[in-house]
């Protein structure tokens, strides 16, 4: 469709109002959802969707911006994802105010069919000159938000020019639309009844069900994009199982808000005083205090640490799981990746189940594949295969040119679908990142001619020195100075705010390409870079989990710090990890190193009480055995609780000496078995009860618990050749 009215404004020309009614039945017609895209001044912007408002019958409209009009339902900033599970006819979404990707992904979906999304920006062309409020998020000391690159915005730009099916209406020009689509109303392929309103929901409500009559410990994990009623069909499931006979079906997720339309679902199948049979239960709750259930449903699934899910696989025989493929959270294809790996280890047997058609709108919708677009939703790894015949010595890493990346589509969407496979917390915000950040360089190593592994580097260090003391202090946290801020303000190691540093801040290789030793010569040149570039140290800091720091430690990594606290996105105790690449570089890393070795084994018994073994014993492996040297006393009272009748408690801080001492050499510890370690952690360092620790060994009490703890003892005195 084309319409021209250059005589008049196009708020206020009939063109402009035939435009939108005919845009909205469009949408009507199709069961999907439309985009208005109004590029023009501020105020014209707001005039013209409030304009476009008034004309169409729309119940439910909401507006995302901070400059809303008088009256409207409006919201901004992080109110976007409070908004998840509403549905309106239209949604203003306020550029002008910023263009936040993850709000932007949160709110599209909040779009009926049939309704309209209006994105209201600058003209295309000046777009990219107007500084962007949301760039004070991607920022780093001391630029300042005025002077970052202008690609992300390029990039949004030029995929809304070339977009077919929005409707494009700019300030003080005519009007067009490109011809759409108005496809009929989509039925599913495969009829069904009610309550089920596509085939695919029928398949996962009887997988679920499914996980309660067959036998235990064999889980299902709905997949799905959104809009495709996975929430719905584990409510339908609860409501069945419950009516059929289950008394006790819990629900779980990252809040109770975003697991709210399967409640909803569930109990308006049910009457009333069956309600109570169906509730949520926070995920933390159910690791700390497991309860006797039929059936445990796991919703967004994705967005729980995996150390939670994997101990509420452990915990609950019957347990069901579901996870958004994409979503504003990020997708979820890399952690169904490494989910599955933790099903074949911890389960019977387990399926998936895909969900594809959509129910919330038609196939093809124009604002879910803008979305996608936009947001690199739908980025992708390269294929497994492409390195199925890949010599693994022809590799190459080079430094990306980001305004060439900007023009290479294929390698930014094999770049960044690696590091959605990689991470499983990567959002849309990240690629934000990606382009713009002003401290961060992107490396990639191709083999094969694919992207095969990547490395995101961000210059850090060389602050003001009049920041030093309220850095130090904790009082003052320099935004992008991950690094020199946590040695300085936890450490006292001030030194490093003047040094220079660069932070991995991802790295990652294709899981098709690992064990070939990529990773490491990843580490390799970023040490090289690193030194060429005049810096005095590298490192990073990450969620801790065994494999993970294995790999640092073996690449050459010393662990100088974990955080007393588990991050609430990972589950897991934050690490900071160092390496010296300068004289100055090399004692800031000695420093710092001590102070970690000096306090990490009272962690134990406080902070860290909680610590898994493995990991606990992994750190201590990294850690200087500097000051933990027993005396002979501390060896004395030793061999009397391993080959007398001393009791640990009358001998624990020698005790605690010697297994510190012992657990800093892993020949030593190797001698062992899993559950003599266990309790050398566990009662001697982490200092908990006999019947905790008995339980974790499954030792039937006190006795037999102790009776292997003399063991362990025992056998750490034999290794160090000294007299029973």
């Amino acid at each position: 469709m084309h319409f021209s009215d250059e005589s008049q404004q196009p708020d206020a020309s009939q063109s402009f109002l035939d435009a939108i009614r005919q845009l909205q039945l469009t949408a009507r017609r199709s069961g999907q959802r439309r985009v208005l895209l109004l590029a023009g001044s501020r105020d014209w912007c707001i005039r013209s969707a409030s304009r476009a408002l008034d004309t169409l019958p729309l119940s439910d409209t909401h507006w995302f911006s901070d400059a809303a009009p008088a009256g409207a339902a409006s919201s901004h900033g992080g109110a976007a994802l409070r908004l998840l599970g509403t549905e309106f006819d239209a949604l203003v979404f306020d550029a002008w105010s910023g263009f936040d990707p993850d709000a932007f992904g949160a709110l599209s979906g909040t779009v009926r069919a049939g309704g309209l999304l209006l994105l209201l920006i600058p003209p295309l062309r000046e777009w990219p000159n107007i500084p962007d409020p949301q760039n004070a998020r991607v920022t780093v000391e001391p630029h300042s938000p005025e002077q970052l690159s202008t690609r992300y915005i390029k990039r949004l730009a030029g995929i809304l020019a070339t977009d077919p099916d929005l409707l494009h209406i700019e300030e003080g020009k005519s009007i067009s639309m490109q011809a759409t689509r108005p496809e009929p109303m989509a039925v599913s392929e495969e009829p069904v009844e009610a309550p089920y309103r596509t085939a695919d929901q029928k398949r996962a409500v009887e997988a679920v069900r499914h996980v309660v009559t067959g036998h235990r410990r064999r889980p299902v994990v709905l997949t799905a994009d959104r809009g495709r009623g996975k929430s719905a069909a584990f409510g339908i499931a609860a409501a069945q199982l419950i009516s059929g006979g289950c008394r006790k079906v819990l629900v779980t997720g990252p809040g109770q808000e975003s697991v709210q339309a399967v409640l909803d679902h569930a109990r308006a199948m049910l009457p009333g005083e069956l309600h109570a049979a169906i509730e949520f239960v926070p995920p933390d709750v159910l690791v700390r205090a497991p309860q006797a259930v039929d059936l445990l449903l796991v919703d967004e699934a994705a967005a729980l640490p995996t150390p939670m899910l994997l101990a509420l696989l452990k915990q609950y025989a019957r347990i069901a799981f579901a996870t958004t493929v994409h979503g504003y959270e990020g997708t979820g294809r890399g952690f169904a990746l490494r989910f599955a790996r933790m099903l074949d280890q911890h389960a019977n047997s387990w399926r998936t189940i895909p969900m594809s058609t959509p129910i919330r709108w038609a196939p093809g919708d124009p604002l879910e594949r803008l979305t996608f677009r936009l947001l690199l939703l739908d980025a992708s790894a390269a294929p497994d295969h492409s390195f199925a015949q890949a010599d693994y010595s022809d590799y190459t890493i080079e430094q990306l040119d980001r305004d060439r990346l900007l023009n290479d589509p294929d390698c930014l969407d094999e770049l960044f679908g690696l590091l959605v496979l990689a991470h499983y917390r990567t959002r849309p915000l990240d690629l934000r990142h990606l382009l713009d950040g002003p401290n961060l360089s992107i490396h990639v190593l191709k083999l094969a001619g694919h992207v095969a592994g990547v490395v995101l580097l961000a210059e850090e260090g060389e602050l003001e020195v009049s920041k030093n003391e309220a850095i130090c202090a904790g009082i003052s946290r320099p935004h992008g100075h991950l690094l020199p801020e946590t040695l300085a303000a936890h450490q006292g190691l001030c030194e490093a705010l003047q040094l220079k540093a660069m932070r991995i801040v991802r790295i990652a290789v294709h899981p098709a390409a690992q064990r070939h030793g990529l990773g490491t010569q990843l580490v390799r040149y970023v040490a090289e870079t690193s030194r060429k570039a005049g810096h005095d140290y590298f490192g990073s800091s990450f969620g801790a989990t065994y494999d993970v720091l294995h790999f640092w430690h073996r690449s050459g990594a010393a662990t100088v710090r974990v955080g007393f606290q588990r991050g609430a996105t990972s589950g897991c105790h934050s690490v900071l990890i160092l390496y010296p690449v300068s004289l100055a570089g090399n004692e800031l890393h000695a420093r710092a190193r001590a102070h970690f070795s000096g306090n990490f084994p009272h962690q134990l018994s406080d902070s860290l009480k909680d610590m898994d073994v493995d990991l606990v014993m992994e750190l201590f492996g990294n850690a200087d055995a500097a000051g933990l040297q027993p005396d002979e006393a501390d060896w004395q009272d030793a061999r009397s609780f391993a080959f007398g009748r001393r009791e640990l408690e009358t001998s624990i801080g020698a005790l605690w000496r010697v297994t510190c001492f012992a657990s800093t050499d892993k020949a030593c510890i190797s001698r062992l078995k899993p559950e003599e370690i266990t309790l050398l952690v566990a009662r001697v360092l982490q200092r908990h009860s006999w019947q905790h620790c008995a339980g974790l060994i499954a030792a039937k009490g006190r006795a037999e618990a102790l009776k292997v703890l003399r063991r362990a003892v025992g056998q750490l005195i034999s290794y160090y050749s000294r007299d029973e």
